[in-house]
């Protein structure tokens, strides 16, 4: 009975969980490296990262968002670690 009550809590409190809004952060485009699926940005602070302003080299979650980007170009977009990687994870 006690497990049921477990897991019964453990469910609800996921459910209950409010889903965290991905925050777009600001940034122009450097350089890219499409051979190693990276790209140089200069970027405003990174609030979830806790980073401050500043020109960094990020992996691609998708190669396909290379695509997206071009040498001097502004963005918006979401960074993360990605198993111990500084990663973009969404482009607007």
């Amino acid at each position: 009975m006690k497990t049921k009550f477990i897991i019964a809590t453990a469910i609800a409190a996921s459910i209950a969980a409010p889903v965290m809004a991905q925050e777009y952060t600001k940034g122009t485009v450097k350089e890219i490296k499409a051979d190693q699926e990276k790209v140089t940005v200069t970027h405003e602070e990174l609030k979830n990262l806790d980073m401050p302003a500043m020109t960094m080299v990020f992996k691609v979650a998708d190669p396909a968002m290379l695509d997206r980007l071009e040498e001097g170009g502004n963005i918006e977009f979401v960074a993360d670690r990605v198993r111990g990687k500084l990663t973009i994870t969404d482009l607007k």
